[in-house]
């Protein structure tokens, strides 16, 4: 075996191997968690056992962060642990974490059909570029990083289509020990993220005299070569939520509202998982598939009408 290294030297061993490999917005999470809690928590240790990750997941749950906050650390601590395997600085065995069990799904918060109607008007009646930020969003169930990256480029108004092409994020970097955070655009996360979605009449209709005067290369909520970042567009749509008394809604409830949709109006779930960008199918049935009562029962009425 090599020479014995702290956990901290093989995870900045493994950085410097890692981030030849992934998108820049991918490493800056991996140095969050690595900066936020492995490094506090296991920088000093030679080894690490089971037991100490097992107590390490407890408390992280215990202070407030989610199973799946806690399970993307972990990720990145096992993919520290193999790199520094492989180049014998530790001995790494695999770990089997428990988790305690959640009895309390939470449910998605969407707009009722009535408040989405109420908001869509709305933003006919007082268009501007902003506003159709939060009308596509409804159209069409894109993410928040997603609209603010739209150029009018990426709208086809003459085929009707909406080509979902780049995002933008607020990436932490970390530069001579300092933090410091950038704006990046970049081609969404997962390749299924890259896709065209179907617009409806309304918003052709809306689109189309604007798209004959607009400059292509411009951004669509800004009307402008420099666009908005997410953070500063979630801003704007709380203040017009509140304005229209509408439900308090996070503004990924907008791209909710739209499966919701879909699915209410008995779209097939493969179409509704490709229109939204999910990697798998799995993803749209465990979020939006949930059968009410009277579905259940025409399910067992059916079952019993093919015995008899």
């Amino acid at each position: 075996m090599n020479e014995t290294k702290k956990i901290a030297e093989i995870i900045e061993l493994w950085k410097a191997d890692k981030k030849r490999y992934v998108k820049k917005s991918t490493f800056s999470a991996y140095m969050l968690l690595i900066e936020n809690h492995l490094n506090p928590a296991f920088g000093d240790n030679l080894k690490l056992t089971e037991a100490e990750i097992q107590a390490f997941v407890l408390k992280k749950l215990n202070e407030g962060l989610s199973q799946k906050s806690v399970k993307d650390i972990l990720i990145v601590l096992k993919m520290a642990l193999k790199f520094g395997a492989k180049h014998q600085w530790i001995e790494y065995r695999p770990f089997d974490i428990q988790y305690p069990t959640q009895r309390e799904k939470n449910s998605i918060e969407v707009l009722s059909r009535a408040d989405q109607k109420k908001v869509m008007c709305y933003v006919q009646q007082h268009f501007t570029f902003r506003n159709l930020g939060i009308y596509i969003c409804l159209s069409a169930g894109v993410r928040i990083g997603e609209i603010c990256a739209l150029t009018w480029d990426d709208v086809d108004t003459d085929n009707g289509i909406i080509h979902v092409r780049r995002t933008i994020q607020r990436i932490y970097t970390l530069e001579g020990g300092e933090r410091k955070t950038e704006i990046l655009i970049d081609t969404p996360k997962t390749k299924n993220s890259i896709r065209e979605i179907p617009m409806n009449r309304d918003l052709i209709k809306m689109l189309k005299p604007m798209k004959k005067i607009v400059n292509s290369k411009f951004f669509m909520l800004t009307n402008d070569l420099k666009p908005t970042e997410p953070r500063t567009y979630r801003s704007y749509y709380q203040r017009f939520m509140r304005e229209l008394n509408m439900p308090k809604l996070k503004f990924h409830g907008l791209r909710h509202s739209f499966a919701t949709r879909c699915i209410e109006s008995k779209c097939d779930y493969k179409t509704v998982s490709v229109l939204l960008g999910h990697s798998n199918i799995s993803t749209t049935l465990n979020l939006y598939v949930h059968p009410n009562m009277d579905q259940k029962k025409k399910c067992i009425d059916q079952m019993f009408k093919g015995i008899r």
